[in-house]
């Protein structure tokens, strides 16, 4: 649903930043950090792009991306199926996949990895994210930023742990960033983000 989402175009934009919220948010969640990433990027023109969820969470406010409590996995296979879909056409509008960085928190970052690790994408951000069951990244993926609070109590910090080595395996240049805090993307790690998008534009 590409009306479903939050768009600041550039026409002289060469990459683009696509943000996926987490669990009970929206697309307007992540922006404040999109836009703060975006600007703080000398030399690029990024264009910023956030994705709603496509269901409404079950307490009316908010969205997700599929049920999560109880966790309903078989809706989360359909659902990377459907971002996946919605990434595709993304880019093949004027900016392709190549250029493209894809930014998620919590659900979101687990649907950044299941939808964005089998894309040829520039690369992939997954802050406090976890693993969907039965997820194994394939033997070429993008490079990936995994970054947790050590004091999560939401998403354990041992779930990017998980992740990092899974995805270390195939792709050396991926890295994990383990900050004192919870569930959040605290500004303190702004120039962590920061320097993994420009390494991935500069490639």
């Amino acid at each position: 649903m590409e009306e479903e989402l939050f768009c600041f175009p550039s026409e002289s934009a060469t990459h683009r930043l696509i943000l996926l919220h987490g669990w009970g948010a929206d697309a307007e969640d992540l922006m404040s950090l999109g836009q703060s990433l975006v600007n703080s990027l000398e030399g690029f023109e990024v264009e910023l792009v956030s994705l709603r969820a496509p269901q409404m969470h079950p307490e009316g406010l908010g969205r997700q991306w599929y049920g999560l409590f109880p966790a309903e996995w078989e809706q989360a296979s359909e659902a990377v199926q459907s971002l996946k879909g919605r990434l595709q056409r993304l880019g093949s509008f004027k900016l392709p996949l190549e250029k493209t960085i894809l930014l998620g928190f919590s659900q979101g970052g687990a649907m950044a990895i299941g939808a964005g690790s089998t894309l040829p994408l520039a690369g992939i951000i997954a802050c406090s994210s976890y693993l969907h069951p039965g997820f194994r990244p394939p033997m070429k993926t993008p490079s990936v930023l995994f970054t947790h609070g050590n004091q999560d109590s939401i998403v354990p910090m041992e779930a990017s742990k998980k992740l990092f080595d899974l995805f270390h395996r195939s792709n050396s240049s991926s890295q994990i960033n383990l900050f004192e805090g919870g569930h959040e993307i605290p500004q303190k790690i702004y120039g962590v983000i920061r320097t993994f998008i420009e390494s991935c534009l500069c490639n």
